[in-house]
C-alpha cells in the first residue's frame, strides 16, 4: 500500500473478532486504495510515563501521540495499539491518538510540590516528530514549557522536523539541559522508503545532525534497528556519515519483534525481499535463542550468539575509529525552576476517541 508500512491489519490478541481490508496484494501499488490517516482525541490525565527497565537508560518519558504515522515495519511499539482495541498493523499507522493538552499536563506535573526533576525522554514509544507535529506543534509547546523552567530533555527521532525547534533546543542546551538522538537505519533511500515510509530520508537525517550540531546542541546517533543480512553491512558507512555530519556519540539496537510484529515483519520481508527473507529470519533466530523474539532484559536490545557478537565487534571497531565512543552528554537539573501551574481550561475535559482530523 503506497506510503504505508503494511497493508495488513492482524487481529488483536485481546479480542476474538477483528476486521481488515480486502486488498488485492497482487495488483500494482498505485492501483491499491489509499487509506486516510485519522487523528483522535486522547483524554489522558497525566503525561509523564515511568519505567524501571534496566536497558532503556531513562526513567521518565513523554509521548504526545499514540500510534505513529511513520509506519516503520519493525516498530516494537505496534502492539501498544492493541490496548486501544485496534490492530498493531495498519491501524497503528493510520489511527493516531493526540494528547491535545500535553503541554498543560506537563506544566501541571512539573509544578507539583513533590516533583523531583530528572531528564525527560521524548519518543519512548512513538516519534514525537511524526508528520502531524508540523500542524499541531504539541512537541514544540512541551519543549517551550521545559525551556521556560530549565528542565532537561533528551529527544529521539527519525524526522528532520526536529530542526524546526532549534531555537528552543538552543535555550536548553545553553543550560546543559538538552540532547538529541537521530535514528539511522540505512543510507539507502529506497530501503528506507520501504521499511520506514513516512520518515525523513537518510540525507535529511544527516542534515538534521549537521544543523543541530552547528547550533551547539549535543547530537548522537542510534543505528536502529540492525537487521542481519539486510543492513548490518552498512554499520561502517553509517558511523562515518554520522561523524562527518557532527554526531558526538553512537550506539545501536538490534531488531526486536514482539507479539504481532513478528508476523507483520515476516510478511513485509517476503513481499519486498523474497530472496533474502529466510536468511534474514534465520539470522534473527540465531540471535534470539532460536526464536524471533526474546524479551529478556539482558539480551533483548543486542541479541546473543555468534552473529550478535559479530555485529557488536563491527560496531565497536568503527565507533572507535570515528571517535563516536564518547559518553552521551550528561544533562543537568541545576537550572530547574518549577513553572506556574496552568489555569483550568476546556482542554482538561477532552472526550477520548473523538475524531479530530481525517486526511491522507
Amino acid at each position: 500500500m503506497k506510503g504505508r508500512g503494511t497493508p495488513e491489519n492482524p487481529g488483536n490478541r485481546f479480542k476474538e473478532i477483528h476486521r481488515g481490508m480486502d486488498i488485492d496484494l497482487e495488483c500494482e501499488i498505485d492501483e491499491r486504495p489509499s487509506v486516510a490517516t485519522q487523528f483522535f482525541k486522547d483524554s489522558s490525565k497525566s503525561i509523564l510515563s515511568k519505567n524501571d527497565s534496566p536497558d532503556l537508560g531513562f526513567g521518565t518519558s513523554v509521548n504526545p501521540y499514540r500510534g505513529c504515522e511513520h509506519g516503520c515495519i519493525y516498530c516494537y511499539a505496534r502492539p501498544t495499539h492493541e490496548y486501544l482495541d485496534l490492530s498493531p498493523g495498519l491501524d497503528f499507522e493510520t489511527k493516531i491518538f493526540v494528547k491535545e493538552n500535553a503541554p498543560e499536563l506537563l506544566r501541571t506535573a512539573l509544578a507539583a510540590k513533590n516533583y523531583v526533576p530528572e531528564p525527560i525522554f521524548f519518543s519512548g514509544v512513538t516519534d514525537c516528530y511524526q508528520p502531524i507535529e508540523r500542524k499541531l506543534q504539541l512537541t514544540r509547546r512541551c519543549l517551550e514549557v521545559l525551556a521556560e523552567c530549565g528542565h532537561p530533555v533528551w529527544i529521539v527521532t527519525k524526522n528532520f522536523l526536529v530542526t524546526r525547534d532549534i531555537d528552543v533546543l538552543k535555550r536548553l542546551a545553553e543550560k546543559n539541559a538538552c540532547g538529541v538522538t537521530l535514528s539511522l537505519t540505512s543510507l539507502d533511500a529506497d530501503l528506507c522508503g520501504k521499511m520506514e515510509p513516512r520518515t525523513s530520508r537518510p540525507q535529511k537525517r544527516l542534515e538534521a545532525i549537521r544543523l543541530l550540531s552547528e547550533a551547539g546542541i549535543p547530537v548522537s546517533v542510534n543505528l536502529a534497528p540492525i537487521i542481519p543480512a539486510l543492513n548490518e553491512t552498512e554499520i561502517p558507512a553509517l558511523l562515518q556519515a554520522a561523524k562527518e555530519a557532527g554526531a558526538r556519540s553512537a550506539w545501536y539496537t538490534c531488531v526486536r519483534l514482539p507479539h504481532a510484529v513478528k508476523d507483520i515483519f515476516q510478511e513485509w520481508l517476503h513481499r519486498h525481499y523474497p530472496d533474502k527473507a529466510e536468511r534474514i529470519l534465520s539470522n534473527i533466530r540465531q540471535m534470539r535463542g532460536g526464536k524471533l523474539y526474546d524479551a529478556d532484559f539482558k539480551t533483548r536490545m543486542k541479541g546473543e550468539g555468534l552473529f550478535a557478537e559479530r555485529v557488536a565487534q563491527l560496531f565497536e571497531i568503527y565507533r572507535r575509529r570515528h571517535g563516536l565512543d564518547q559518553p552521551s552528554a550528561s544533562l543537568s537539573v541545576a537550572s530547574f525552576v518549577p513553572p506556574q501551574p496552568p489555569p483550568r481550561s476546556a482542554a482538561d475535559e477532552l472526550d477520548s476517541g473523538q475524531l479530530l482530523l481525517d486526511f491522507g
